[in-house]
């Protein structure tokens, strides 16, 4: 507002609100995908590492069976159980390698029988499982070695890396699984490092086994995730961004009937933001005061006074005239009634109907209403008729303009001259007064044509018996004109222009005369 006068655009909530509501769904359907699939990796890592912790376990079982086996044999010469020690080999698919050990060496092996290398337990982890690099016989090849003891003698059973290898590459295809021995570990590349592993970007995991002294390590890639993304969710992603702008057109056509004129009107209605303004109509002869007419003023709590061109049109439009001249009609009687005795007898108040005012008969409540505020006589109520809409002679009209005149109250054609109705307003309808438009009276003195008009209207009006009012007298020629060809009620900025109430009453306070009348407030009343 106002209504379609031009602005600079501006950045409001109006314009944002629908961006907001578009986005909202977005970003909440991305939290929550990005969300499920973050719990998605987690559950996938998790699994993968427990899967691989099972089959590791399944590995160690079988080099602990192998080894428990053989430890009862760990005190017998090597010659006399070399056989045993490759028969363990043949029965289990998993075991490369078994040696028998006494005090701290390693005196018989299933690959060269009597053998001679130390043996620190302090490598084992628990004094069970050591994850090596490779021995003399594979150097730089990954083995996981399983010790069995009982006092300074026991049996060790192997398992070549590759098994291992095979389990991370297989069980978890894309997912960066490393098995982590005491201070060793080994990845996917085979290789054993020392230290700790790096942890994955995302959903990292670390499972350890219940049954042995190892643990597997989990997770994924920071590129893992938009690959899930990509390959999983477009058509979701789709379907939210067209949910997103459906919403965004559905917020933005609410936004736009919320702050539609007719939405706006009404919310100035309720806020009781119409207020009345009063320009004086003088008579002739004196020019002293004989009435006025109120003009309706848009107080917008944002944009000040708006000009009646701009929100007028849109109430006669949508109908809502006939509310807001009610709530004028109210505002005038509340602003003028306790200060009656300013009013002249036979004071004329004129307020302006459209035909919306003509389809029904609450216009005769309206008026009623509004002259029971004023003793009797002291007012008398105007209804000034404009042509931007045509008003019919439909029953209801015709009955509504008798009961009007049965009530005293007087009918004036407004903008007389310029509309299409005019002459059949007069044939049709009981009318009391002609307002001449300003058009004509500015052309006063400039246009002969124009002035040839005006005195056909005067002269119309007289053998009618009607009264005549101009409007828009603002030179001493064009009321000294007037005056001379007998216009009854004279109307312009010349005068006085459109005041508020409190105005419009400190200045009928100040006229020669006011307190004379009775009931007259004193003007520091109006003041106040």
């Amino acid at each position: 507002m106002p209504l379609n006068a031009k602005r600079r655009a501006t950045l409001s909530w109006r314009t944002l609100l629908p961006w907001v509501v578009g986005v909202l769904p977005l970003m909440c359907g991305l939290i929550v995908m990005n969300w499920q699939v973050e719990r998605e990796m987690q559950t996938s890592s998790q699994a993968t590492a427990r899967q691989v912790v099972a089959h590791v376990e399944r590995i160690l079982d079988s080099l602990s069976k192998a080894a428990n086996v053989l430890l009862p044999l760990a005190r017998s010469p090597c010659d006399e159980v070399q056989l045993r020690l490759r028969a363990e080999v043949t029965r289990n698919a998993f075991v490369r390698s078994t040696n028998l050990f006494r005090g701290n060496s390693l005196y018989c092996t299933s690959l060269f029988g009597d053998f001679d290398e130390p043996v620190n337990p302090a490598d084992y982890v628990d004094g069970k499982l050591w994850l090596m690099d490779g021995n003399s016989v594979t150097p730089g090849h990954a083995l996981l070695v399983y010790r069995a003891s009982a006092g300074d003698q026991g049996a060790i059973s192997t398992v070549d890396g590759d098994h291992l290898l095979t389990a991370l590459r297989l069980i978890g295809p894309d997912v960066n699984l490393h098995i982590r021995v005491g201070n060793a570990w080994m990845g996917k590349d085979g290789i054993v490092h020392k230290g700790l592993p790096p942890p994955a970007a995302n959903a990292n995991v670390l499972l350890g086994s219940t049954r042995y002294p190892f643990s597997v390590q989990g997770g994924y890639d920071a590129s893992y995730q938009g690959q899930l993304w990509r390959s999983h969710y477009p058509a979701l992603v789709a379907l939210l961004i067209v949910l997103g702008v459906v919403a965004a057109l559905v917020c933005r056509w609410q936004v736009r009937r919320a702050s539609s004129p007719r939405a706006e009107l009404r919310r100035a209605l309720e806020a009781d933001e119409f207020l009345p303004y009063f320009q004086p109509v003088v008579r002739k002869g004196d020019f002293r005061w004989a009435g006025a007419e109120v003009l309706m003023r848009w107080n917008h709590p944002q944009e000040g006074l708006v000009r009646p061109d701009l929100f007028i049109p849109y109430a006669e439009h949508s109908g809502q005239i006939v509310a807001m001249t009610r709530a004028l009609m109210m505002h005038t009687a509340q602003s003028l009634a306790p200060y009656a005795g300013l009013l002249e007898d036979g004071f004329h108040i004129g307020v302006n109907i459209t035909a919306d005012h003509c389809r029904d008969l609450n216009l005769l409540n309206d008026c009623r209403t509004f002259l029971q505020h004023f003793p009797p006589g002291r007012v008398v109520l105007t209804l000034e008729l404009t042509e931007r809409k045509l008003i019919e002679p439909t029953p209801i009209a015709l009955e509504l303009f008798e009961k009007l005149a049965a009530m005293g109250v007087k009918i004036a054609l407004d903008d007389f001259g310029t509309g299409q109705s005019s002459l059949n307003y007069l044939r049709q309808f009981k009318v009391d007064y002609l307002k001449i438009d300003q058009s004509f009276v500015a052309m006063i003195g400039a246009d002969a044509l124009s002035v040839h008009i005006l005195e056909t209207i005067i002269e119309l009006s007289a053998k009618l018996g009607l009264g005549i009012v101009a409007e828009g007298v603002e030179t001493e020629a064009q009321r000294d004109y007037l005056a001379r060809h007998e216009v009854d009620f004279q109307q312009g900025y010349l005068f006085a222009r459109p005041m508020p109430a409190a105005q419009f009453l400190e200045a009928l306070a100040a006229r020669p005369g006011a307190a004379l009348l009775p009931q007259a407030a004193p003007p520091e009343i109006m003041r106040g």
